[in-house]
């Protein structure tokens, strides 16, 4: 049974950096895996994926230049590096794993989902 733990979140301020992290237990190493985020009233959206191997990485627009996906498969684990962060940038966020290899934007194409972790950011 696949098990996604997130930590990492927090307060910051806004222009702050913060890293998530994504913890893997059950699965395997080398699912493509991915970030979304749930702001208060609004849909679940994606931010960013990486393949299983971790060569290939798509972001949404809105985070290109500011975050980084990034995956160590030795240690199970995925990270988001987020910089220069904004308020709007402010939800909740959650990883996810494919049960494949290939990078994925959208939510049906993850089977497995952790249970999110708060992003604050004041202006």
């Amino acid at each position: 049974q696949v098990e996604l733990v997130e930590s990492g979140g927090g307060l910051v301020q806004a222009g702050d950096s913060l890293r998530l992290s994504c913890a893997a237990s059950g699965g395997t190493a080398n699912y493509a895996m991915g970030w979304f985020r749930q702001a208060p009233g609004k849909e679940r959206e994606f931010v960013a994926t990486i393949s299983g191997v971790g060569t290939l990485r798509d972001y949404t627009d809105s985070v290109k230049g500011r975050f980084i996906i990034s995956r160590d498969n030795a240690k199970n684990t995925v990270y988001l590096q987020m910089n220069s962060l904004k308020p709007e940038d402010m939800a909740v966020y959650y990883c996810a794993m494919r049960g494949m290899r290939s990078r994925a934007t959208t939510i049906p194409e993850y089977a497995y989902w952790g249970q999110g972790t708060q992003v604050t950011v004041s202006s």
